[in-house]
């Protein structure tokens, strides 16, 4: 049985990738491209890393 760890660096499909974008930037009231920009920029996949960037664009503003 693998371990909550080792599904969790898993890479994801192109559709879950999709559909997580598509929720954070309806929670952050920004565009999808924004949103895969952040995530092309900093390289990062994970929610909390891109949630961070975000706030860090909007406190900039």
């Amino acid at each position: 049985m693998a371990s909550p760890a080792v599904e969790a660096t898993a890479p994801k499909s192109e559709a879950e990738m999709n559909e997580e974008v598509a929720s954070i930037a309806k929670r952050h009231r920004i565009s999808p491209a924004i949103v895969r920009e952040i995530m092309r920029r900093s390289g990062a996949t994970d929610r909390s890393m891109i949630e961070r960037e975000i706030a860090k664009g909007k406190a900039r503003r």
